[in-house]
């Protein structure tokens, strides 16, 4: 959890980098987004807090810098929840849905804030409030087969297979060239036993995206790869 955190962050700041120039007041905000994620990366996040707090002082509601707050506090919060301090992995947490609830409100489809309040929802023991939070990105932000993943794994994990199935449908079903939706749908229907379909999907996914391992090693097993990549990879 803590790389899909990290990685989101620094996808971020390489568009914010790239932007951020253009601005009266961007290389000192600039300056402070890339010292606190040196330190979000050497794992001292209180650190890294500090300076995007100086970044938020600079320029506000900034979508991207309000997101890398929210996994700051996540992050603390995972630290607490180490060190059995449950008091203040909670007011962590909190924090957390606070700063990713900033950025949805100043960026609705900003994926990685949806995902990061889905995270700190579930960590701090809110199911229903992440599963409400799922359903209203499927319904308000989408429709996008990212937004039907998400609430697809959260049905998922509760036990309703047959909501999960309908959302992951639906993914595919909004973007039948999105080689991870389909990928993912295969795995949905690998976990309950439904191959046909699995393999079908698997196909699907790599016509859109031949490069993803999982997949190629799924329908390897199977015998399903096409013909010449088959030979290739049985080939010295």
């Amino acid at each position: 959890m803590n790389d899909l955190i990290l990685k989101s962050s620094l996808g971020i700041l390489t568009i914010a980098s790239a932007i951020l120039p253009l601005g009266g007041c961007g290389p000192d905000y600039r300056s402070l987004r890339i010292q606190g994620q040196a330190a979000q990366l050497d794992g001292a996040y209180g650190a890294a807090r500090v300076l995007f707090l100086e970044a938020e002082q600079i320029r506000p509601r900034r979508v991207e810098n309000l997101h890398d707050l929210g996994a700051c506090s996540v992050l603390l919060a995972q630290e607490k929840f180490a060190q059995m301090n449950h008091a203040a992995a909670m007011r962590e947490l909190d924090a957390a849905i606070a700063y990713y609830s900033r950025a949805i409100d100043a960026h609705p489809g900003h994926q990685a804030s949806l995902e990061g309040k889905q995270i700190a929802l579930k960590l701090k023991g809110q199911y229903d409030e992440a599963l409400e939070h799922a359903e209203w990105a499927a319904r308000f932000v989408g429709p996008s087969a990212r937004q039907f993943m998400l609430l697809a794994r959260e049905l998922q994990e509760r036990g309703d297979e047959d909501a999960a199935l309908l959302r992951y449908r639906q993914a595919v079903a909004v973007e039948p060239n999105n080689a991870k939706a389909h990928a993912a749908f295969a795995k949905f229907l690998l976990d309950y036993d439904n191959e046909p379909a699995a393999v079908y999907h698997l196909r699907q996914a790599y016509r859109c995206d031949p490069g993803i391992t999982w997949v190629v090693d799924e329908l390897a097993q199977r015998g399903a790869l096409p013909p010449l990549v088959s030979e290739a990879r049985q080939s010295p």
